[in-house]
């Protein structure tokens, strides 16, 4: 696989880095997945891009400090249909948008647990937890492929543009099989490729941090959650929007049409669940 390329200690250095930088450079001003300022646009280019992902019902009580801070790439809170109660875990929570749209789903009664490995992402999502006074999520640090979960804990795992990043996608989904219950349930958005990538892109830490080199062929990731013991695993496009793809292209110094672009790569919804 195209991490062999590049040491996983050197892809997590420069996915820490990037997106510390992004949460320390944070001010009322856009977030991207793409990540520097100059090629993400205003705030209103990503209130746009929000819009575009979630529903406007589900975001529209959420401070700006959230939902500026928004780096996904879909809805997996909506595609894990939660329900009052449960306990949910978010793989690369940042800022948390998902982490407070599913405690608002799940009731007092649930909790959800949010794990970065990035300490200043971490920081801002605490803040935004305090003022908003959101009772029922935490925030751990640590990284997704060594979980500060314990065994067979979780109901839901949830996940938005962030498992693209791993350098071990493998072991980050025998991860999320590990701590969920019997019967739980995976529901991920994420980046996949209908073909391989060039080796040089695989290559391009930049291109890492920015949610493209590490995107997988679609029939490779759906196997991979089947080689981790999950069942009834589902994968269905949802289109990029314009405004996503052209900051990706943009990161990569690529001058290429959207419509091109999304011919080689999408947003997946991705569904699995763990036997009970």
């Amino acid at each position: 696989m195209s991490e062999k390329t590049i040491q996983s200690e050197e892809i997590r250095g420069a996915v820490r880095q990037q997106y510390g930088q992004i949460a320390r450079d944070f001010d009322g001003a856009a977030a991207s997945c793409c990540g520097p300022s100059d090629c993400c646009g205003d705030s209103g280019a990503n209130v746009a891009i929000v819009e575009a992902l979630y529903e406007a019902a589900d975001v529209a009580e959420l401070p700006f400090e959230v939902t500026g801070m928004s780096l996904g790439c879909g809805d997996p809170v909506t595609l894990a249909t939660l329900e009052p109660g449960q306990t949910v875990l978010d793989l690369g929570s940042g800022g948390g948008i998902d982490c407070f749209l599913a405690a608002k789903q799940i009731g007092p009664g649930g909790r959800v647990i949010g794990v970065d490995m990035t300490p200043d992402m971490l920081e801002k999502a605490r803040a935004n937890a305090r003022n908003m006074g959101v009772g029922n999520v935490e925030f751990r640090l640590g990284e997704i492929e060594h979980l500060p979960v314990a065994d067979e804990t979780v109901d839901v795992v949830i996940s938005n543009c962030v498992i693209n990043l791993s350098p071990d996608k493998p072991q980050v989904f025998r991860e999320a099989y590990r701590a969920l219950r019997p019967g739980g349930r995976l529901a991920v958005s994420d980046i996949v490729t209908r073909v391989e990538l060039p080796e040089e892109v695989k290559r391009d830490l930049g291109a890492w941090a920015g949610c493209v080199a590490g995107a997988w062929v679609d029939k490779d990731y759906v196997a991979a959650i089947e080689a981790a013991g999950f069942t009834d695993v589902t994968i269905e496009e949802k289109a990029l929007d314009d405004a996503i793809v052209e900051d990706a292209m943009a990161q990569l110094e690529l001058e290429i049409d959207p419509t091109v672009a999304k011919s080689i790569a999408y947003s997946a919804r991705v569904t699995a669940r763990k036997p009970g």
